[in-house]
């Protein structure tokens, strides 16, 4: 499973919100490169970037961040935040971004996001599905869709869909634990029926659908293990790196544990 810090952005400072709510803002850094070198200095690779200026205003904001810790590190890097246009995309990739993500986008202008996904491929488009009660939000989390979160996923899947970030926004930014029956469900009814045939007979396996990748709430490396075994390809940590629940050196332990 693989471990991706996260750092959102509002006026190219790292911060952290509570639940998506911007009044709950905390500014942890100012310098996001700093906090994108320790990462990698601890042997991370991977780097969720979030453009919390974009996802309210409707438009990238802070493609020149990306560009910088692009440019200056190694991590890879999946941004989203305000990808709303083929003018935004092109701008992330440009910037270095290895993947976006589209959630808002793939709610409500699904013909767009399909052309992305058949443009760019399937290993550079993430599906955001993000959701509090097992509906879809969009515009930042500050509207709540009608889309359910399970339906949405294998609507995409169906599409092409590989990766897919599912947030549990009431978990995020509480430090209470993940969704852990959230991913469980959605890994369960995405998985698709592998039949081989072994030395006892024919043999069904269920196999993952999708590469699901968790988020929100985070708080313990207990966490890790047991996300790992629900079978998500990779997890989000953010508020409990900086609040120093999770230090980076335990990081680092648990990823050369798992090479």
């Amino acid at each position: 499973m693989r471990i991706i810090p996260a750092i959102d952005i509002i006026d190219g400072k790292c911060v952290r919100l509570t639940k998506g709510d911007y009044s709950t803002k905390k500014v942890y850094n100012e310098d996001p490169l700093e906090v994108a070198r320790a990462f990698e200095d601890h042997g991370i690779e991977y780097l969720h970037l979030v453009d919390l200026d974009g996802a309210k205003s409707q438009h990238v904001v802070n493609h020149k961040v990306l560009e910088n810790l692009a440019s200056k590190t190694k991590l890879q890097i999946d941004f989203g935040g305000g990808i709303k246009s083929d003018e935004d995309l092109h701008r992330v990739f440009e910037s270095g971004a290895r993947q976006a993500t589209g959630g808002s986008i793939a709610v409500k202008d699904r013909s767009i996001f399909l052309g992305w996904l058949q443009r760019y491929g399937a290993e550079r488009i993430i599906l955001g599905a993000d959701c509090q009660e097992g509906r879809i939000a969009v515009s930042g989390w500050q509207e709540a869709s009608t889309e359910e979160v399970v339906p949405f996923i294998k609507s995409y899947q169906k599409k092409g869909i590989q990766y897919v970030i599912c947030t549990e926004i009431s978990k995020d930014g509480m430090l209470a634990g993940p969704a852990f029956q959230l991913y469980r469900d959605i890994l369960k009814k995405t998985a698709t029926i592998e039949t081989s045939i072994g030395l006892s007979g024919v043999e069904d396996k269920e196999v993952p659908g999708i590469k699901l990748i968790a988020s929100g709430g985070i708080s313990t490396m207990d966490e890790l293990p047991e996300l790992a075994a629900l079978g998500c390809e990779g997890v989000i940590i953010g508020k409990a790196i900086y609040e120093e629940r999770i230090t980076l050196k335990a990081l680092e332990h648990y990823i050369l544990g798992n090479l």
